[in-house]
């Protein structure tokens, strides 16, 4: 198991960053929390998580800013009907902080307007998910603010790889940056995400 990867960071998007360790370039698929936290420094750490498929077998990892953000996406995916790219979504909606608050508080709301959460799914999420959560104090009792970033190109490219359709995207992506034209690209990701 790799649990963590150090290296020169030679490429980065809103959906993943790629990392060449000592010769070796690991493709690792990132949220936008990660993506808005990652620097264009010489070296960069993201702690991963691997993630066999089994209908095919392939294998696809993620990487992480922190180990938080690692762990409650390990608690995310562990509830059922929640997959690794449904994990990444709601990682790309909101930050760690706020999946904690919105799941010690059973705020189905929230989750429900995430895209591909139901309210069968934000509800099971609450079950299998409040007393891990909440027992071990792994939430802050305010509310938090929700963070963002990006242009359009970018953000249409990055939410059409999360598999949004392209053309309901890039209308809301419009309307959006009508009425905020400095958002940046995380920011502007994270609005449509809301909104869909």
């Amino acid at each position: 198991m790799i649990h963590s990867v150090r290296g020169k960071l030679i490429e980065k998007s809103p959906v993943h960053a790629v990392i060449d360790s000592q010769g070796i370039a690991y493709f690792l698929n990132i949220s936008l929390n990660t993506f808005g936290r990652l620097k264009d420094e010489p070296e960069c750490l993201l702690f991963t998580h691997l993630h066999v498929n089994s209908n095919d077998f392939s294998f696809v990892m993620y990487g992480f800013y922190d180990e938080a953000e690692r762990d409650i996406f390990r608690k995310l995916i562990s509830v059922s009907g929640v997959g690794p790219n449904t994990g990444r979504m709601i990682l790309s909606s909101m930050t760690v902080e706020e999946i904690r608050q919105v799941i010690a508080s059973k705020d189905v709301g929230s989750l429900k307007r995430i895209k591909g959460i139901g309210e069968k799914t934000a509800e099971r999420m609450i079950v299998d998910l409040h007393d891990k959560i909440y027992k071990s104090g792994e939430f802050i009792l305010e509310k938090i603010p929700v963070a963002h970033n990006t242009i359009k190109t970018e953000a249409l490219a990055a939410l059409s790889s999360l598999g949004l359709d392209k053309t309901k995207t890039e209308k809301l992506l419009d309307k959006i940056l009508q009425g905020q034209k400095d958002l940046s690209l995380e920011e502007l990701i994270k609005q449509v995400l809301k909104q869909l």
